[in-house]
């Protein structure tokens, strides 16, 4: 429950956060056994990326897709005969426009 209304809290400033994480690894440290010490230990160990990241909502998942995407080409294609070609069907894959004069190259 305190992982949770802690992630919702993020109007905090770094410093808060870094203190009510510490108290919460704390919390879970002190019990011999529980499951979550592993959890602990790892938070503890990246602590300060987390309080860092803390008030950033951005997110690189629109930059994943897009490599996804060129990925899937690439794999479809089987080498294209020149890099024009490629970049114009990413481009189109993605939802850009492309003009109609830059049109693919044939391959025969």
């Amino acid at each position: 429950m305190a992982i949770y209304r802690l992630l919702l809290l993020k109007n905090l400033r770094k410093k808060e956060v870094r203190q009510m994480l510490t108290e919460l690894l704390d919390l879970i440290n002190q019990r011999r056994q529980s499951p979550l010490r592993r959890l602990a230990r790892t938070l503890t160990s990246w602590l300060e990326p987390i309080v860092m990241m803390w008030r950033t909502s951005k997110s690189n998942g629109p930059t994943e897709g897009f490599h996804t995407k060129m990925e899937m080409m690439t794999r479809r294609a089987y080498g294209f005969r020149n890099f024009q070609n490629y970049r114009l069907r990413v481009l189109t894959h993605c939802g850009w426009a492309v003009r109609r004069s830059a049109g693919i190259i044939n391959r025969v």
